[in-house]
């Protein structure tokens, strides 16, 4: 049997999807952008439109409530994580979650936000976990105790009730270094401050901004000790998931660093005063 007429069928076949495939990308154009998105529909976000971010509010001077970008929070990583959504054409969202669930990737897995911005450490542990941005901030850990505790280093914890919160490197460090104490965990700082207040414990050990804080606050509290354990904070996102984000926010921390504005941000919160 003759293969002439398949062979011409199969030719006109490709000749009318060609002509049709002309007419479908005939008037399209490649969107201009301006080289931000307009909608961040590439980045798999969890609102259109818009940067969902999650945190554990209260953390001064790192997360906290108020502000005018909309989101009803402020702070230093708010204001940087705000800076970044309008460096990607999008609106900013923030989520209030505990820091235990974001540090061990299980809130960020659920889908519950885009990124995770809580002044979180970048660690080996985490990794296995999350991925990471490049660092946005270095931090100290540091001691806080009132005037009058007669705690004058960590080695003047043995027998003393100390302050950690739960699931963070300040826990970490605390377990290596404070022999003798008694740590008691808490949730975040919301709970720490007024227990030490209380008297229900003698310290608290956890990231130096945050005890600085505190420190100027009442005048009753004092820093004793720092620590340098060459901590970077970084922006977190679900693991394998969020590729395309994340080296976004890669390059709007590098553009806004180049511009300025990443300092403008910092010494808003940490210049000295």
């Amino acid at each position: 049997m003759s293969r002439r007429p398949l062979v011409l069928g199969a030719a006109v076949l490709a000749v009318a999807a060609l002509a049709l495939t002309g007419c479908a990308g005939g008037d399209s154009k490649p969107a201009d952008d301006g080289g931000k998105a307009s909608s961040g529909a590439d980045y798999g976000l969890v609102s259109e439109g818009t940067l969902t971010v999650c945190s554990e509010v209260p953390y001064v001077p790192f997360e906290m409530e108020g502000g005018d970008n909309g989101s009803g929070y402020t702070g230093f990583d708010i204001d940087l994580a705000y800076a970044i959504a309008q460096e990607l054409g999008l609106e900013l969202n923030v989520q209030d979650v505990s820091f235990d669930g974001l540090q061990s990737g299980t809130t960020l897995i659920a889908g519950t936000c885009d990124m995770g911005a809580s002044a979180m450490t970048i660690t080996d542990e985490r990794k296995a976990n999350i991925d990471f941005s490049d660092p946005y901030y270095d931090s100290l850990q540091s001691l806080l105790t009132s005037v009058d505790s007669g705690i004058k280093s960590i080695k003047d914890l043995d027998g003393k009730n100390v302050g950690v919160q739960q699931g963070t490197t300040g826990e970490s460090y605390a377990k290596e270094n404070a022999k003798g104490a008694t740590l008691v965990q808490y949730p975040g700082d919301a709970e720490l401050w007024p227990a030490l207040q209380a008297g229900q414990i003698d310290a608290i050990l956890q990231d130096q901004p945050v005890n600085i804080e505190h420190e100027k606050t009442d005048p009753e509290y004092k820093i004793v000790e720092e620590y340098d354990t060459e901590e970077s904070y970084g922006f977190a996102f679900a693991k394998g998931e969020k590729d395309e984000l994340r080296e976004a926010v890669n390059k709007a921390l590098k553009d806004l660093r180049d511009s300025g504005d990443y300092d403008t941000i910092y010494d808003t919160y940490f210049a000295a005063k």
